[in-house]
């Protein structure tokens, strides 16, 4: 596809999400109390939006993601938590 025909296809769609994500951080910023790792990953994961490169999918999930190849014993609660905390 040509690029205009990319921009035809899927801007309102990324439109749409750049919104929700502002919309997202507006209301962290408007919270009380103190953000835990996960907002700093988050804000890690928009700065690699900035620089152009290629494959930015790519940078954005291995910002978030567990670098470290061991397995753990156990896992440190039930579910996902999207975004990689060093302590654990």
């Amino acid at each position: 596809m040509t690029r205009q025909q990319i921009l035809d296809l899927y801007f309102m769609d990324a439109r749409s999400k750049l919104i929700d994500l502002a919309a997202f951080l507006d209301r962290v910023d408007r919270a009380e109390g103190e953000a835990d790792f996960r907002l700093a990953a988050f804000r890690a994961a928009l700065q690699e939006l900035h620089g152009g490169e290629p494959q930015r999918a790519k940078a954005v999930l291995l910002s978030l993601s567990d670098p470290t190849t061991e397995p753990i014993a156990a896992a440190p609660g039930k579910g996902a938590i999207g975004a990689w905390h060093q302590t654990h």
